[in-house]
């Protein structure tokens, strides 16, 4: 069991559980021989979900959690005062490194302030970004941060590049990835005060690949690999970004279906278009890495399927198998 990467996953959290949280364990054990998963959650609802599958119980295990942190709670509140929730049993596994990391689809507050305050961030490390992989006509970008520190400083958007860079380079395989800041402009002078005070520090950075700034529009052309901003302009890209996309695949559905001739088009192109959306599922990517913890904390989305949490497990992989803490702390530190 020693070689093998242990994740805690919530079985309480999000809008399918634990039906989702359940199945996406089962399906990450039964593909990978290296995973060991722990599922934290009331007991008997868990085991009841788990008695549906078949999957290799020697390396599973049912951690009891009487109590469910909802999405409404206030995260400070609810981390303090439901000590047995699944989300606190799950994260003080990670910080007692009794597990590798931790995957939930619940409470995004709960589980940022359970990462930053549980967990806790590598020493050096100033602020703990969410980041999310999101679908480019190039394949994917980070995201960083989206959603964890509004109102960051300059001296987080560098830390926030430097650890961005280290996990495309070396969980997606991108090398020397570009880095850009999010800005209104291409220009160096242009942006508010917070563009303009770290662009020269990002240009200054000597262990990442800056090419300057990125306009919201160039974003997913994939123009960039590490998409660089503070969290209150990272959750709007986000949430635009996953809106338009929906809608657009919406639209194109009603009009294949408008008429006979559109029908009939439609048969002939739905294999390549089944491709392209797919390239564009965001479920194919599992979920948003908290970076710059002592462990790994993995938040997917609140209605999250199988699917997504199956990959997020597997991220959790990735990251342990390429030692991503480690190298975060030694860049960190320079």
């Amino acid at each position: 069991m020693s070689d093998l990467v242990k994740v805690a996953v919530d079985a309480m959290g999000g809008d399918n559980a634990p039906e989702a949280p359940v199945k996406g364990a089962v399906d990450a054990l039964n593909e990978s021989e290296s995973l060991y998963i722990y599922l934290t959650g009331v007991k008997e609802i868990v085991e009841k979900e788990l008695s549906k599958y078949t999957y290799p119980k020697e390396r599973l295990e049912v951690v009891a959690a009487s109590e469910v942190i909802e999405t409404a709670e206030p995260p400070v509140a609810a981390i303090r005062a439901k000590k047995d929730s699944s989300i606190v049993v799950g994260q003080t596994m990670v910080r007692k490194q009794q597990a590798d990391a931790f995957v939930s689809s619940g409470s995004t507050g709960a589980v940022l302030v359970g990462g930053q305050v549980i967990v806790g961030r590598i020493k050096g490390v100033e602020r703990a970004p969410l980041a999310p992989l999101i679908p480019t006509a190039r394949g994917m970008s980070l995201l960083i941060d989206c959603g964890a520190n509004v109102d960051a400083r300059p001296s987080h958007l560098v830390q926030f590049a430097k650890m961005g860079s280290i996990y495309m380079e070396n969980v997606v395989g991108i090398r020397k990835p570009k880095v850009a800041i999010v800005n209104i402009g291409a220009e160096e002078e242009k942006g508010n005060a917070l563009v303009k005070e770290t662009f020269p520090l990002l240009k200054a950075c000597e262990n990442i690949h800056f090419v300057g700034s990125i306009e919201a529009r160039d974003i997913p052309a994939g123009d960039a690999d590490v998409i660089v901003c503070e969290a209150f302009v990272g959750n709007v890209i986000l949430k635009l970004y996953e809106g338009v996309g929906a809608t657009l695949i919406s639209e194109i559905k009603k009009s294949m279906l408008s008429s006979l001739r559109s029908k009939l088009g439609a048969m002939l192109v739905k294999p390549a278009l089944k491709t392209t959306l797919k390239r564009f599922n965001a479920s194919d990517h599992g979920g948003a890495p908290l970076l710059g913890l002592k462990g790994l904390v993995v938040k997917t989305h609140g209605s999250a399927s199988a699917l997504e949490i199956k990959n997020g497990i597997f991220q959790c992989l990735q990251f342990k198998e390429q030692n991503i803490a480690d190298k975060i702390k030694e860049h960190i530190a320079m």
